[in-house]
């Protein structure tokens, strides 16, 4: 059994936002199911951390999610900034079991336990954000940030975080969400939404004691990153 994690797959399988105009971008879904039928298997679990689906509203993911929910192991959904489908927990696990899509489950204000290990996380915030909600909307991710790593400390297991938004750059951090990470004891933080040329700016290594990875899909070359085998 393994976890593995990758973020920003951009579906749209329904309608017509192809993502093969960025480089890189190129066959990235026949890319992206090879890989993954490759490392993957039935007994291991997969991250998405965000940036799933292009459609607007959750009844229009079924085919996206048919794809994900076809490849092999469980798959736990965290949610990107492009994710305007999300919808409460209650209704989004009611759409999955509806349309049969059972290898899917959703982290939000909740976490996961995987081997030895446990799964939390959120959306995270951008640290750029200079809009006049940002504060609240930063102590809001902030809350569900603390609550998923309170449900992952409850198991007695370790917590590994995952965020879409990265909490630290080159050049910037987050500094709520970041120390949110130092404060809880947080050793391992795995982020996406950088793309392309950002990829440069991406810190990765260690930083007060927390290794951090950028999984962003095309970072990735669409193939899924094993976090850790578990025996």
């Amino acid at each position: 059994m393994s976890l593995f994690a990758l973020g920003d797959t951009h579906l749209s399988l329904r309608t017509n936002k192809p993502m093969d105009i960025f480089n890189g971008w190129n066959d990235y879904v026949s890319r992206l199911e090879k890989n993954w039928r490759a490392l993957v298997k039935d007994e291991d679990t997969v991250v998405i951390a965000g940036d799933i689906s292009w459609e607007m509203h959750l009844e229009d993911t079924v085919k996206d999610f048919s794809f994900i929910n076809s490849l092999p192991g469980k798959k736990i959904f965290l949610k990107g900034n492009h994710d305007y489908w999300w919808e409460t927990k209650t209704k989004m696990e009611k759409f999955l079991s509806e349309n049969s899509l059972n290898t899917i489950s959703i982290l939000f204000n909740n976490a996961f336990e995987v081997g030895d290990f446990c799964v939390c996380g959120t959306r995270g915030w951008f640290f750029d954000d200079e809009s006049p909600e940002q504060e609240k909307l930063i102590q809001r991710e902030v809350g569900r940030l603390n609550k998923s790593i309170d449900e992952a400390e409850k198991t007695g297991k370790e917590p590994i975080v995952f965020l879409h938004y990265p909490p630290i750059t080159r050049n910037a951090r987050c500094e709520e969400i970041y120390q949110t990470l130092v404060k809880r004891g947080v050793s391992r933080c795995y982020y996406a939404h950088l793309h392309g040329e950002a990829h440069k700016y991406a810190f990765q290594g260690e930083s007060d004691g927390i290794a951090f990875s950028l999984i962003s899909g095309d970072y990735l070359k669409f193939c899924p990153k094993l976090i850790e085998k578990i025996k």
